[in-house]
């Protein structure tokens, strides 16, 4: 099983539209116009414990309405408990949606934005990229810094399912991340549940702009490309599990201790 939340956020919904499998039920982490994705994520959710409803004609409990949203709730509680548990030598600050100028690698750039506010030209020149907010924030509090902020030791883009504007949209602000960085670089990763291993790949691969990416039900994930991958989809999950692209949500609170 992946995360301890993953059976709360992951579930069965009305479908809204005709799917090409004619389900009056559909998992809530895959793409309806996609039959891969219809079927692994439903393999996803019975090897969690979820049973398939258009097999067995019993109405789910449906899940939360807005899982994404949630997920970095989530995600955010998880580490916030378990980093201090795993290392309390260490003074951890767990957040949600801050800009990254409230710590010490990127305090300079509220300068920038103060500047910017004062001269419309400025923004108009120089525009306001660099102003991130990532999902979740792990820092480090009482750490040697030229000011008092913090050092940011993690930032964590959460997406319940990946498409091609949020890749593009992860990999932008963290390039950015990477630019404009005075001191050490955050641990830059992805939380998601995106069943479709091409599309995990889509942000797996890469050059940098993100470190790893974390499935909250990896295990299950694995078995369900097993099952019912393609060769391509086969062929993309041993490619990015392989090279440690793709891990397990369990490891990552201490993967971020061991770093």
């Amino acid at each position: 099983m992946g995360m301890m939340f993953g059976v709360d956020l992951l579930g069965w919904r009305r479908s809204t539209k005709k799917n090409k499998l004619g389900w009056a039920w559909v998992p809530n982490s895959a793409d309806t116009d996609n039959i891969p994705s219809v079927r692994m994520a439903a393999h996803v959710l019975e090897r969690l414990g979820q049973p398939n409803p258009n097999k067995n004609g019993i109405a789910p409990i449906e899940p939360p309405p807005n899982p994404g949203a949630l997920l970095e709730t989530q995600v955010a509680a998880d580490l916030a408990t378990a980093l201090p548990a795993l290392d309390p030598r260490r003074d951890w600050e767990v957040t949600r949606g801050r800009s990254i100028v409230h710590y010490a690698q990127y305090q300079h750039l509220a300068g920038i934005d103060a500047a910017i506010a004062q001269d419309p030209n400025l923004r108009v020149t120089l525009g306001t990229d660099y102003l991130i907010t990532p999902d979740v924030l792990v820092g480090l509090r009482g750490t040697p810094t030229q000011s008092e902020h913090p050092w940011l030791h993690a930032a964590l883009a959460c997406k319940w399912t990946i498409r091609s504007d949020r890749v593009q949209n992860i990999r932008h602000e963290n390039s950015n991340m990477i630019r404009h960085r005075r001191g050490r670089l955050p641990h830059l990763v992805t939380v998601t549940a995106e069943p479709l291993p091409t599309r995990l790949a889509s942000i797996a691969r890469g050059t940098g702009e993100v470190d790893a990416t974390y499935h909250i039900a990896y295990e299950a994930t694995a078995e369900a490309v097993a099952v019912f991958g393609t060769p391509e989809q086969k062929n993309a999950w041993s490619e990015v599990t392989g090279q440690g692209r793709l891990l397990d949500y369990q490891t990552l609170a201490q993967s971020l201790v061991d770093w």
